[in-house]
């Protein structure tokens, strides 16, 4: 489960503290899905790098699985986000130098055991419909290739949560329908629990809750 109470954000500012989050609460199990909505510059976010683990909040706290990660020392937190927690963002950041199954495989490089990865990896890709640009670099395939590739790396160590940033942002309308519709597909294939922040109307309406930020604070739509 993910939950998260009251939590704020506020950063430093010459002129005061900028406010970006205000009590945000939410609750989430495994096979929950929500769209959070928002313009740019509404601290969507933000709201996902402190769920992500990657950056604290101010006041308030969140736990995924019953952990605080916050509350972890910076090793120990780098290894429960690396396993727990799977990201894609609206820029795929795949490695040009590296094949598609190679970039896919980089979250298991510094996993303790990875029996079985590639076997998954392979699998994954068969899933998103790579199969036979397994061996190809990032460079050889269309931006919605990528983006699945991009899914596919996020999945490989079976994370809790997955996190979405503008996950279509990037793309034509025919390569974000289908990036959507295999993201949905394997989130209710693997049950994860899916946050995807967005400013598109269409995305979210796919998803059975939406959620938008208004004012610093979550209200459902």
């Amino acid at each position: 489960m993910l939950e998260v109470r009251q939590v704020s954000k506020s950063y430093s500012t010459p002129r005061g503290p900028l406010q970006i989050l205000s009590d945000v609460s939410l609750s989430l199990s495994r096979g929950d899905a929500v769209a959070i909505m928002g313009p740019s510059g509404t601290g969507k976010s933000t709201l996902l790098y402190i769920l992500g683990a990657l950056e604290p909040p101010t006041s308030g706290a969140v736990t995924l699985d019953g952990r605080n990660p916050f509350e972890l020392p910076e090793r120990a937190l780098a290894a429960f986000r690396n396993k727990q927690i799977g990201f894609v963002f609206q820029d795929h950041c795949l490695l040009p130098q590296c094949s598609v199954l190679e970039n896919v495989l980089i979250p298991t490089l510094v996993a303790e055991s990875k029996n079985g990865a590639e076997s998954r990896a392979r699998q994954l890709l068969e899933q998103v419909g790579l199969k036979q640009r397994i061996d190809h670099l990032p460079g050889e395939l269309s931006g919605g290739e990528q983006q699945r590739v991009a899914i596919a790396r996020a999945l490989i160590r079976e994370p809790l949560l997955l996190l979405c940033d503008e996950p279509t942002g990037n793309l034509d309308h025919q390569s974000a329908e289908t990036v959507a519709s295999m993201l949905l597909e394997l989130h209710r294939s693997q049950q994860t629990i899916l946050v995807v922040v967005t400013h598109n109307p269409e995305l979210a309406s796919k998803f059975p809750l939406r959620l938008a930020l208004v004012d610093r604070h979550l209200n459902k739509v």
